[in-house]
């Protein structure tokens, strides 16, 4: 790697490796107080934010790119100011560095003690979503580590502005403003990215399913991987049909741009004759096209579902249909073609629901409740990194406490082992 692109890149990370040993000491009142400066910096640069934004979305238009993802990429005064206020949740949030996860004496006398430390260098490669670029960099700070952001180049003016802002509220707090880096240099850049194994500590891909599976089969840097959300919504036998409903509906319809909205809908046997009419009618009313099998074509008019149809993360106002004869049908659906994000049971049964969260295999599992909920804010985590549908170190939405490896502190009083 001896071009330009990756020269940039490693520059980068080498001031991000060089930061983070100064980043891992901090107190909880040095990197609150930065937060709240990176926060109000952000606040005061508002107009310079959403004019970069506009001509963002303006190219994104003008090339054809789908409405979901101009959606993702779009912002306004409200999301900058919501991204402002997840920067001070953060700082309202526990310090998870130094926590001690567990600790006990040994025979021997020797204390042994099992505390959290930071990763160190963290990327993150994401695309088309700015939003992010404060999320994560919060996160990154407050957890002690330093972050190398690399988004894509349709929010590539977005991304330059809040950063540009960040690194301010950095400045002014007395921070270095290395400890949030935007990665630049091209196409290349993530390629090189991928490569920096010994100045990046972890990479975490967060977008489309092209972008996961490329970090992850390409990378030589660790990779926690997030993924695509096939979320799927199983109304049970023994469901509240009303309940069941407003969930569905919330579920699809709320903001379908996103990874944790439903993509498809399975219903039991015995209750699709009293549900799927409703259903259908109100999926109709709120503009949702339904892609469902013969028996749910029986019961409204439907575009007749094929087998990418369940596997699809339509991010639209689409949603795949079918009626199964079981709850274990429906987990075997799920366990097929499920991506391991969200599932949700509506069911009045605990029995039923015991069954379903122990059977489907998924980082999340909504009992009577919206798949919109799998969220770090949601979850009371302030922000997310991401929602990790991996089954190592961290899954589910990942908040502070994911962005933390342990050390293990042994302390004793000149203990020698025979």
């Amino acid at each position: 790697m001896t071009d330009d692109t990756a020269t940039t890149v490693l520059d980068a990370a080498r001031r991000a490796r060089a930061v983070a040993a100064g980043l891992a000491v901090l107190t909880r009142a040095d990197k609150d107080t930065a937060l709240i400066a990176m926060a109000a910096t952000l606040t005061g640069r508002t107009n310079e934010v959403l004019e970069a934004n506009a001509r963002d979305v303006a190219r994104a238009e003008e090339s054809g790119t789908a409405a979901a993802l101009i959606d993702r990429l779009r912002l306004d005064g409200s999301r900058v100011a919501g991204m402002a206020d997840g920067l001070r949740q953060v700082a309202r949030l526990t310090d998870p560095v130094g926590e001690v996860v567990r600790g006990f004496r040994l025979p021997n006398g020797l204390q042994v003690e099992q505390v959290r430390v930071p990763l160190g260098v963290v990327g993150i490669i994401y695309e088309a979503r700015p939003n992010v670029t404060a999320d994560a960099a919060g996160l990154c700070l407050k957890s002690g580590n330093a972050a190398l952001l690399r988004g894509s180049s349709s929010a590539g003016e977005s991304n330059q502005a809040v950063v540009a802002a960040l690194r301010e509220g950095l400045e002014t707090a007395g921070l270095p403003p290395d400890a949030v880096q935007l990665v630049g240099g091209g196409r290349d850049a993530v390629k090189h990215l991928m490569r920096a194994r010994g100045f990046v500590d972890v990479l975490i891909p967060r977008g489309g399913a092209g972008l996961i599976r490329s970090v992850v089969e390409e990378s030589t840097v660790p990779v926690i991987e997030t993924g695509v959300g096939n979320c799927h919504v199983y109304v049970d036998a023994d469901a509240d049909l009303d309940q069941a409903l407003a969930i569905l509906l919330n579920a699809k319809v709320q903001r379908p741009s996103v990874c944790n909205a439903a993509e498809s809908l399975l219903v039991h046997r015995d209750v699709a004759a009293e549900f799927l009419p409703r259903a259908l009618d109100a999926l109709a009313g709120a503009g949702v096209t339904v892609h469902g099998d013969a028996t749910v074509a029986s019961y409204g008019e439907v575009v007749p579902a094929t087998d990418e149809d369940w596997a699809i993360e339509y991010l639209s106002l689409d949603l795949a249909a079918r009626v199964v004869d079981d709850l274990e049908q429906a987990v075997d659906h799920i366990r097929l073609w499920g991506t391991g994000h969200t599932e949700a049971i509506v069911t009045r049964s605990l029995p039923a629901a015991r069954r379903f969260a122990a059977a489907v295999d998924a980082a999340a599992v909504m009992v009577n409740a919206s798949t919109r909920f799998t969220d770090g804010e949601q979850f009371g985590f302030g922000a997310e990194i991401g929602i990790s549908t991996q089954k190592l170190h961290a899954r589910g939405p990942m908040g502070l406490t994911e962005l933390t490896s342990t050390t293990y502190v042994v302390t004793g009083d000149g203990q020698v082992r025979s």
